[in-house]
């Protein structure tokens, strides 16, 4: 990006073009700051999609069951020593999908990730931000796009496609 030819990147832009803000901010987040940032729209493609995956992922814990207080300090002092090593992002995020691959308990897996989003910042918790959930709903949005099809309605087809794609 070039601010002197004019190729400036913002928010509203990724917006118009179907991007959720907080994709470009998981990019960043995957990269160390003090590495430049390459922008691509395929890596920010790239990106959503993986946000999408986390959101799914995170949607399906229940908030049940105590702490378990010796695995919560685990997982939180790694994830505070990647943060205090220079401030390397990419190694506290592989810490929550490590997490979220673990069999920690529900409970004690809220609330850690609740605790890594108060310094990553991509809502992870949010109801709203959460993808199609269930195999039911991704099974109806894709006969509704076999029927826009058969009605050569191409653009709505090509919209649930691409909604569906970019919910991973």
């Amino acid at each position: 990006m070039s601010k002197s030819k004019g190729a400036i990147l913002r928010i509203s832009t990724l917006e118009e073009k179907g991007y959720n803000p907080l994709s470009f901010r998981y990019m960043a987040l995957a990269s160390h700051y003090r590495k430049q940032l390459l922008f691509s729209y395929d890596a920010l493609d790239q990106a959503q999609a993986t946000l999408n995956k986390l959101y799914n992922r995170i949607s399906s814990i229940k908030v049940e069951g105590e702490l378990q207080k010796d695995l919560f300090d685990k997982y939180n002092n790694l994830f505070i020593e990647y943060m205090s090593d220079d401030l390397n992002t990419a190694n506290a995020i592989t810490v929550l999908h490590d997490l979220l691959k673990s069999d920690v308990p529900n409970g004690t897996k809220y609330k850690l990730i609740y605790s890594f989003d108060q310094v990553l910042s991509l809502d992870l918790l949010k109801k709203e931000n959460k993808s199609i959930e269930n195999e039911e709903e991704i099974l109806k949005k894709i006969e509704e796009r076999n029927i826009a099809k058969q009605n050569k309605d191409y653009a709505l087809a090509d919209k649930i496609r691409d909604e569906l794609l970019s919910r991973g």
